[in-house]
């Protein structure tokens, strides 16, 4: 359970994903983030607790038709519950035609902005890495990159694509995202230095984040994150769909493209101290903060 709320929440705010970190970096340099962040978590928590009451009415109002309890219609989830159950209860609604015109088009509308989104943060990252190469090259690398993207969706839409989502969803999301959060929280908090991720702070914001946010940034995300993962490797969720129940090797495959997700990270990171001449980061370690100034 705690895997799948932690899950939610990467989902919900975009923690992990990168699209944080690439629509970040077009703010001004003094944009306020500490407002953003606060803002931002209590706008999603919000819409997730309204939500909850919306999805609930309609579980309860179906429980209530097919004569059943509303654990057993809750039992349909993802994609069942998405396009069976919630359009069966809009269905009976007055004004059916309409609610289910503009529920379809919301869904269109999200999975658009989650696309939009995903791939900006790879644009943004890959063209602030190379500029010497992408620089005059942006348009043929955004084709480049949904083309590839368009050829690897393709086997969603085969007779078995809902095995194939299942497969991503259970293994592709949720843990390893989770892990490139540890990583990213590791990065920053332990070896780039509370002190001058602090003194960044201070130079954008004018004052320095309070004790509370440096113990969490050093300490219990990490501990939390890490005790997330181990708990979803120490009790791997079943792997079925409906009654059909998944070989043991496409688990293995599934591992595997879960590590994917984050194991880029370490690698990337010795690739880059292996083309330094000296062959080491200690100097930057253990180096004062950057003079950090906007842009001009």
């Amino acid at each position: 359970v705690w895997v799948d709320a932690a899950a939610q929440i990467f989902f919900s705010l975009g923690p992990g994903f990168g699209v944080l970190l690439a629509l970040s970096s077009y703010n001004p340099f003094t944009n306020n983030c500490y407002r953003d962040a606060i803002v931002t978590s209590l706008v999603n928590c919000l819409t997730s607790f309204m939500s909850g009451f919306v999805i609930f009415t309609m579980l309860g109002y179906m429980a209530e038709k097919r004569n059943v309890n509303v654990e057993d219609v809750a039992r349909d989830k993802g994609p069942s519950l998405l396009f069976i159950t919630y359009p069966e209860a809009i269905a009976n609604m007055t004004g059916s035609t309409f609610f289910a015109i503009i529920f379809f088009v919301m869904m269109i509308t999200l999975g658009l902005d989650s696309t939009f989104g995903g791939l900006e943060a790879i644009i943004t990252a890959v063209m602030d890495e190379y500029p010497e190469y992408l620089a005059h090259r942006r348009e043929l690398f955004v084709l480049g990159l949904v083309v590839v993207c368009f050829l690897g969706s393709l086997s969603t839409l085969t007779n078995g694509g809902a095995y194939v989502v299942k497969l991503l969803e259970e293994f592709g999301v949720g843990s390893s995202i989770i892990a490139v959060g540890f990583l990213e929280a590791i990065a920053v908090s332990w070896f780039y230095g509370i002190t001058r991720f602090s003194n960044d702070i201070k130079s954008m914001l004018g004052y320095y984040p309070g004790l509370f946010w440096k113990v969490c940034w050093v300490a219990i995300s990490p501990a939390f994150l890490a005790y997330i993962i181990v708990s979803s490797l120490l009790k791997p969720p079943p792997l079925q769909l409906f009654d059909y129940k998944y070989p043991d090797w496409s688990i293995t495959v599934g591992y595997i493209i879960g590590a994917s997700s984050f194991m880029w990270i370490p690698i990337y990171m010795r690739l880059a101290v292996c083309l330094r001449p000296e062959r080491t980061i200690m100097p930057e370690i253990h180096a004062d903060s950057l003079n950090m100034s906007p842009v001009p």
